[in-house]
């Protein structure tokens, strides 16, 4: 079940740039260089995307990926603690991130591309671990997917058709 997009344009955002690589395409006159940037946006309050921008100069394509990460915005379950509703593993392509609940004062246990995503969605206590690849763009792809996979205690009630007491018993 994926989340609903969210529109950008009542949110104020930050963005953080993960990554900035340097591509080269060798052709018949020399070298093309190009920049691929890898931009994280968020609000600190539940809504968080990431984009991808190419271009010839480095704020070109800082620019190009935040408008792709914008498009690109889900919204998120943020528990009363600061940390997730459940459990869960995002995966994609070989990046493998699994995202723990945690209890108040743990603080964001993350490495780099993970910490910058859940730090602008607004997360305060988690703890993750980043298994298979470690290749900054499918980490970061990898822990958006496992948060939009994230259900609500309520959500998860209506689904079954029980009440929230039922379901924590």
């Amino acid at each position: 079940m994926k989340r609903t997009i969210v529109d950008a344009s009542q949110l104020v955002l930050e963005d953080k740039v993960v990554s900035i690589k340097r591509v080269t395409k060798v052709v018949k006159g020399g070298r093309n260089f190009r920049f691929t940037a890898l931009v994280v946006v968020g609000d600190k309050n539940g809504h968080v995307g990431a984009g991808l921008g190419k271009a010839t100069e480095i704020p070109e394509a800082i620019r190009k990926g935040k408008e792709a990460a914008m498009k690109n915005l889900i919204s998120l379950p943020i528990d009363e603690n600061g940390s997730v509703p459940h459990d869960f593993i995002g995966k994609f392509g070989s990046a493998t991130v699994l995202l723990k609940r945690s209890p108040e004062g743990t603080g964001v246990i993350a490495g780099g591309p993970v910490r910058s995503v859940l730090e602008l969605a607004g997360f305060k206590n988690i703890r993750t671990k980043s298994l298979g690849s470690n290749n900054k763009q499918n980490v970061v792809l990898a822990t958006i997917e496992g948060l939009s996979q994230l259900k609500t205690p309520e959500e998860v009630a209506k689904l079954r058709g029980i009440s929230v007491e039922q379901l924590t018993r």
